[in-house]
């Protein structure tokens, strides 16, 4: 069948509904799928996507049309999902297109936790079986059953903190209309906190604003209700509630590699000497604080499937992304909302320290740019120019262009979905990273 390439990506499959990824697609996605791993049995869920019942129906027609058992967990978050999969030792399909707009739809896709189907491991080849249709011939049809592993992966994620140490925080979580608000209000309903809720019912429609926090529009009102309402902290969740961001006590929002350093800290006082990984964009206040607190640390490729299968053969303990995706050796490697929400509960009570109190080593030491993209015409050439221009410092290349100079360094890598240049650039000063900031950019730009 001739089919958009473009929507087979490097961790997921991803496109708009129904022009780019439809009922007929999924339905040979299915097929591809459970032909590709010769699965006898699937789990599959959904998040809250308007098309996903019908997406949800046309891929287990496909599986069960070629002879796998179809496990429905229903309408769940992603790490809810990875849970399952976990569980029942089982691959699986999750019909979402994470913090996209609503016209998305999409798969993530579990070979076996914790490793995933990615660009290079199996997601080009169901995109060669799709389009060739060439599917072995089903010996059975498959059967459709039904399981709730809810309370179970809400006993799971308390029984990672000490609840009985909790202190009496006031928390306002923002799920944005996606999938946490449901299994949030039964994990936190065993805590002793004030849960202020925003937006935790599940609507397809995104009534309120959308899914991804790391988008400024999408968090302004948690910002100021923190404030306003005397917040002890704030966090926010994408769609499918794989990635999560912390609002601190005065309304601002702490950048993901800060809080990888935070909870990094934290982690080694709970395993002394552990590896600890992040991903190739960080600021140095990853590396620098979990070699002072004695860890290891481990730089990483960007995306989900090269972190997990790492973790997995390091025995990392934790990991932390740039852009929010925070992964627990305790939860199988994979990365979950719920758990650094958590897990920053506790930290908050043990050091009876407010956030920005935490925060402020950081701040007075790190200058981090945040990311900033630019759309270009050739990635490939724009990295040659950087290369050129910055020759004389120190070069990486796990994952686009890294350059290093003793007070200040940058990471420049192309988007894996659409034709934009990602920069992270840190300084030891302000003004160092404010001036190179511009300067990089001035070049990228052109």
């Amino acid at each position: 069948m001739q089919v958009n390439p473009g929507i087979f990506k490097a961790y997921d499959i991803r496109g708009i509904y129904p022009t780019e990824l439809n009922e007929e697609v999924a339905h040979l996605i299915g097929r591809a799928f459970a032909s590709f791993l010769g699965a006898e049995k699937v789990i599959v869920g959904r998040d809250m996507r308007l098309s996903g019942p019908s997406i949800f129906e046309a891929v287990t027609r496909g599986l069960m049309g070629q002879g796998a058992d179809v496990v429905n967990i229903g309408m769940v978050s992603t790490d809810q999902y990875y849970f399952a999969c976990t569980q029942l030792g089982l691959p699986g399909m999750m019909v979402t297109a994470s913090h996209n707009p609503k016209q998305y739809n999409g798969f993530k896709m579990v070979r076996q936790m914790p490793y995933l189907l990615s660009g290079d491991a199996g997601i080009q080849d169901l995109r060669r079986l799709v389009e060739s249709e060439d599917f072995a011939t089903p010996s059975r049809q498959g059967t459709l059953s039904e399981v709730d592993l809810s309370a179970e992966f809400v006993e799971a994620v308390l029984a990672l903190i000490d609840v009985a140490g909790l202190r009496p925080l006031k928390v306002i979580a923002d799920t944005g209309n996606g999938m946490v608000g449901p299994i949030l209000r039964r994990v936190y309903e065993r805590l002793p906190v004030t849960l202020v809720g925003m937006y935790l019912d599940p609507d397809g429609n995104l009534p309120n604003h959308g899914l991804d926090p790391l988008q400024p529009e999408n968090r302004a009102e948690l910002e100021a209700r923190v404030v306003s309402e005397g917040a002890d902290i704030g966090f926010a969740f994408d769609g499918d509630g794989d990635r999560f961001f912390t609002i601190d006590d005065r309304g601002q929002f702490i950048s993901g590699d800060f809080m990888t350093a935070l909870l990094g800290q934290y982690y080694l006082e709970k395993y002394p000497a552990a590896k600890i990984l992040y991903d190739v964009r960080a600021s140095w206040a990853v590396p620098e604080l979990i070699t002072a607190a004695g860890g290891t640390p481990l730089m990483e490729r960007v995306g989900h499937a090269f972190i997990k299968e790492r973790m997995s053969n390091e025995g990392a303990v934790f990991a932390g992304e740039v852009t929010g995706h925070y992964y627990f050796k305790d939860f199988n490697y994979a990365d979950s909302g719920i758990i650094p929400s958590l897990i920053i509960l506790e930290m908050l009570s043990k050091k009876g320290q407010r956030m920005s109190e935490l925060l402020a080593p950081l701040e007075a030491t790190y200058f981090i740019s945040g990311e900033i993209n630019t759309r270009v015409a050739d990635v490939k050439e724009v990295l040659a120019k950087l290369a050129e221009r910055y020759r004389d410092g120190e070069h990486g290349h796990m994952d686009g262009l890294s350059v290093t100079y003793p007070d200040w360094h940058f990471n420049v890598r192309g988007s894996n979905t659409e034709p934009l240049l990602r920069l992270n650039l840190e300084g030891r000063t302000r003004e160092l990273m404010e001036q190179r900031r511009d300067e990089v950019l001035e070049i990228i730009r052109g």
